[in-house]
């Protein structure tokens, strides 16, 4: 390419600018950039509307704040106050007490697992997804698991406060352990 061709492609270009700059141009195309710019501040509202409206702020700003002012992991006050309603069951020191304390627990540890992604149709197999990625002793919260449906199917069952009080400190280790990672 020569100095004179590339000359030429210069004028070109600027040709090109001056016949879109110029006033006839800008006049005709005025309305085509009013329709744009609707259409932009359009979809910006559309989009800071569902932003606004979502549940993203509060998982990735509202927990964050939440988590930094009380020291503590989200959620882990309702985690307390729900266990703390729990051993209030079985503070009461009656076998009564214990017994619906057990059962409580599990069914808190049982929604625990599953809001937690474990899979499984049963107790049984939602503890044994779990052991794949939590450690703990499986066996033992199985025995706690027989127990509890010992409470529930065995009218006449006697439960041990000490055996009572084993099942609830398993439990709320194990809970704590799936909520708080």
């Amino acid at each position: 390419m020569t100095i004179l061709e590339s000359i030429n492609g210069t004028l070109d270009v600027n040709s090109f600018i001056n016949f879109v700059n110029s006033p006839s141009i800008q006049d005709t195309l005025f309305p085509i950039k009013l329709v744009f710019i609707l259409f932009a501040a359009f979809f910006f509202c559309v989009v800071v509307y569902f932003y606004v409206e979502s549940t993203y702020l509060q998982y990735q700003f509202l927990e964050d704040v939440t988590e930094f002012f009380s020291w503590r992991a989200y959620g882990f006050r309702d985690l307390e106050r729900r266990l703390k309603n729990i051993m209030k069951n079985a503070a009461s020191g009656t076998e009564r007490g214990y017994k619906l304390a057990v059962v409580e627990a599990e069914e808190f540890l049982y929604k625990t697992l599953e809001d937690a992604g474990y899979e499984g149709e049963t107790f049984e197999d939602l503890i044994t997804s779990a052991k794949r990625r939590i450690r703990f002793n499986e066996k033992e919260i199985l025995v706690d698991h027989t127990v509890r449906n010992s409470i529930v199917y065995d009218v006449n069952y006697r439960l041990d406060t000490t055996v009572a009080k084993k099942i609830l400190a398993d439990y709320e280790s194990l809970i704590k352990n799936i909520a708080i990672p």
